[in-house]
């Protein structure tokens, strides 16, 4: 049996947090002896973790400038301090800060993994958690394999650091556990004569929520019968930005804050759209669920979306990642009833292909090729 070891900086509502959960919940446990380890004790996805999964964590409660301070020693010595017992695989499931403290392991026996769920950009995206950016690559160097989310994340980040071993893996979604939660009624009610449109993620300026808002006026101002709805909590002062330029335009009958739910997918499923208006991506796991439970996608391009939905839209619209483009693309849809029923048959069979049985054995077999 592999002792196995995840660290991540919390269990926070964001994508990567709770494709973590529903990795480590479903893996084999006779096969596998995994903990899970936070950097700091926060996070609503804590109580998903599954009773046969060790929960660790370093601090109670995350300090601000956490990851200044945590630069005032070396990944040697964070490592010494926060990881007190021996792994044979030890995963820093997130960049940054994770992967500083993973990379500082001294036993050669332990294989080390760092799961890269961003797109990097340039130097300085590389170099947060770390020193530097020579800190960074140093560190990343000493990884026996980097895991990324989608092809396009692994190739942008191999533009800087290209001496690295490599592999894909597509994150796992509770499948069954999701339609099954897609079948309960929503605590609204969804008006039919609307087309209801819904947007997935934490509030926070990369999600794109205020051009998504702003879209949204244009569209009602032609005409068009619609409702946004945003799900999920993060930024107060962004999602005030949003909701004044709402209220300025007396559009707050039809573009609601639906805040954080414990159960998503009953709302995604009774939308009629999922919108993705992310200025970047890792590998959108909100886009996934939306598949899965046969909710048709438009989204801007970002990484992982051509992935997902096909090179010439098979299965989903991608635009070109601007507003005018993601404008347009809804805009069509809206126009074309035939076109939206049309990719909701194509949402749901592409929704077979990220199946909890295939994204976990993908993980397995990964985890087991190192003897």
């Amino acid at each position: 049996m592999k002792k196995v070891l995840f660290l991540i900086h919390d269990l926070g509502p964001g994508g990567a947090e709770k494709v973590l959960v529903n990795l480590v919940n479903n893996m084999d446990k006779t096969k596998f002896d995994i903990t899970v380890m936070t950097l700091f004790d926060v996070g609503v996805n804590r109580q998903f973790l599954s009773p046969d999964v060790t929960y660790k964590t370093c601090f109670k409660k995350a300090v601000p400038g956490n990851s200044h301070i945590m630069k005032l020693w070396s990944p040697e010595q964070l490592h010494k301090h926060l990881i007190k017992e021996s792994y044979d695989i030890e995963i820093a499931y997130l960049e940054g800060p994770s992967a500083r403290v993973i990379s500082g392991c001294r036993n050669p026996e332990t294989k080390l993994y760092s799961w890269i769920h961003c797109t990097v950009k340039d130097e300085n995206t590389i170099a947060v958690g770390f020193r530097n950016f020579a800190e960074a690559k140093h560190a990343y160097k000493k990884f026996d394999k980097l895991i990324f989310v989608s092809q396009s994340s692994q190739a942008a980040f191999q533009k800087l650091i290209p001496d690295i071993t490599a592999q894909v893996l597509y994150n796992t979604s509770d499948t069954k556990s999701i339609l099954q939660q897609a079948k309960k009624q929503p605590d609204i009610k969804f008006n039919a004569n609307e087309c209801n449109l819904i947007a997935v993620g934490k509030i926070q300026p990369g999600k794109g929520f205020d051009r998504l808002a702003r879209i949204h006026l244009r569209l009602k101002n032609e005409g068009y019968l619609i409702h946004t709805y945003i799900l999920g909590k993060g930024n107060p002062n962004i999602q005030n930005q949003i909701q004044q330029f709402v209220d300025e335009n007396a559009i707050h009958d039809s573009f609601t804050f639906l805040g954080y739910q414990t159960n998503p997918y009953q709302y995604v499923a009774a939308s009629d759209l999922f919108v993705c208006s992310s200025l970047s991506e890792g590998f959108s796991t909100a886009a996934t669920e939306a598949l899965i439970v046969g909710t048709p996608v438009c989204t801007v391009e970002v990484s992982g979306m051509k992935e997902m939905l096909g090179e010439n839209n098979e299965y989903g619209i991608v635009t070109e990642n601007s507003e005018e483009a993601l404008y347009e693309g809804i805009k069509e849809l809206l126009d074309n009833p035939d076109l939206l029923a049309h990719y909701k048959q194509k949402a749901a069979e592409r929704g077979k292909a990220f199946s909890t049985e295939k994204t976990v054995q993908a993980v397995e077999e990964m985890l087991l090729s190192f003897e």
